[in-house]
């Protein structure tokens, strides 16, 4: 009999789901496998009974849950929970999911300084009231999923490659751990290195990094951080490739910008970074400001109003 699965995305954009359709002809093999009784990217399901006349959210029993996207407001913790009680595990999926992703950037300021900022700024006409009817209310910050409710597998990536999200459920249909990359983009990345001390500065991204041949592959070029540009993949964990080629942003030949999160689950982008430079004999005053470095991981506690935190 195929195993259920419910799927349901949150504070997210939907690549996450473009991801499983992109599975392409791996999909009819797990179409084989599962029976999807959830999932609003594709099917018809409802919160609240077909009719919406239910009075409270229900999701139907699965065996294992997806959620995608972060959680920032009252119903986006309503799923989850649900999920949660009604799903046998539940895998966290994509970024925004394992650690905020985008969404998290506006931890850095406090929920009444963006309504005030969108609602009552010189720019627009000024409201007394804000809209509240019929919508769910924010919370005070935009959280990982695992930061509400009990995670059994994460799975970052924005969006998780293809590759990864076939082997993650294939293997947890077959009771056995995922094979996915556990180094970094940098273990990954086949640019050619000359060692540290080569760059003392930081230069902002201008100009594209240097190369001889536009179609060389990348293992003709210098490594963009020894050029001098902010690459996160010292930091990053690896899979935007899925479980075998070369980091995408760099085959692409601009800088790793970290979207796979931090290469161990409870790692700091920011900190780890900022420590890869100073070792690299790397002047950290060159910097223009380091809150980018947590752009995809500002949950957990990682960005702040005021500034954030190392």
């Amino acid at each position: 009999m195929p195993a259920k699965i419910a799927i349901d995305w949150l504070n997210a954009c939907a690549g996450c789901e473009i991801s499983i359709i992109d599975m392409g002809p791996r999909l009819l093999t797990v179409l084989d496998l599962v029976e999807f009784v959830h999932l609003p990217a594709l099917m018809d399901h409802k919160y609240f009974n077909q009719m919406g006349d239910g009075k409270h959210l229900e999701m139907p029993e699965a065996a294992v849950g997806i959620i995608t996207g972060s959680i920032r407001n009252e119903e986006h913790l309503e799923v989850a929970l649900e999920m949660r009680k009604k799903c046998g595990a539940i895998i966290a999926m994509g970024t925004c999911a394992t650690h905020g992703g985008i969404p998290a950037l506006c931890n850095t300021f406090t929920t009444e300084q963006i309504l005030e900022h969108y609602y009552s700024t010189e720019t627009t006409d000024p409201h007394d009231e804000r809209p509240s009817d019929g919508l769910p209310g924010l919370l005070d910050a935009c959280y990982a999923v695992d930061e509400k409710i009990d995670v059994d597998i994460l799975l970052p990536g924005c969006p998780p490659h293809s590759d990864q999200v076939f082997e993650t459920l294939v293997a947890f249909l077959e009771g056995r751990p995922a094979v996915l990359r556990d180094k970094s983009v940098c273990d990954t990345c086949p640019t050619t290195r000359e060692g540290k001390g080569k760059v003392k500065k930081l230069r902002r991204y201008l100009q594209a990094p240097e190369y001889e041949n536009v179609n060389d592959g990348i293992d003709k070029m210098r490594c963009i951080l020894e050029q001098g540009l902010l690459c996160m993949g010292p930091v990053t964990k690896a899979g935007c490739c899925g479980n075998e080629g070369d980091p995408r942003c760099i085959s692409a030949r601009v800088p790793c910008r970290g979207c796979y999160g931090p290469v161990e689950k409870d790692g700091n982008q920011r900190l780890d970074m900022l420590n890869a430079l100073v070792s690299n004999g790397i002047d950290i005053a060159s910097l223009p400001e380091s809150s980018s470095m947590l752009r995809f991981t500002g949950a957990h506690g990682m960005l702040r109003p005021g500034g954030g935190r190392l």
